[in-house]
């Protein structure tokens, strides 16, 4: 585990493993636009939140890329969902790094694309310039699914 703290600002840490085993008091979801079940860590956390968390989506309805949308955890040992559509990478000229920046986490990895090292950097300015202007959090877990994910995090994180 990489771990940075201050007395400014909250304690950032790079984690690996089940981001639905995690007890704290949220999560963020690497969502789609329409808030469904998708593939990968969308999907796991569906799986591990229930029904319940399939029917809020369904009376909440969307998401835009870029924009974030809350739910309950349900069966989750998080109480709260965040979620977040991240943009598709076109090559980074078409405003992707200010979309997945108002995501916070680096998302967008998988299917949509988008370089783990630049994610992961985006990922990190957004959570310290917000922790730089905010109290709470006390304290970020940036989870990551193996040691090859939580690299670039961790580098991103070093400098």
């Amino acid at each position: 585990m990489t771990r940075v703290h201050s007395r400014q600002n909250p304690s950032i840490e790079v984690e690996t493993g089940d981001i639905t085993r995690m007890p704290v008091t949220a999560i963020v979801n690497a969502a789609n636009e329409v808030l469904a079940r998708g593939g990968g860590v969308c999907g796991a956390i569906f799986r591990a939140a229930g029904r319940g968390l399939a029917e809020e989506c369904a009376a909440i309805g969307s998401c835009p890329v870029g924009e974030a949308r809350l739910t309950r955890g349900y069966g989750l040992p998080a109480g709260w969902i965040i979620h977040c559509a991240g943009p598709v990478w076109r090559g980074g000229g078409q405003g992707e790094a200010a979309l997945l920046a108002s995501c916070f986490p680096a998302i967008s990895t998988g299917i949509f694309g988008y370089p783990a090292d630049e994610a992961a950097r985006v990922a990190v300015a957004a959570v310290r310039a917000h922790a730089g202007a905010h109290d709470l959090p006390r304290r970020i877990i940036l989870v990551a699914f193996d040691e090859a994910a939580a690299a670039p995090l961790r580098a991103a994180l070093a400098q």
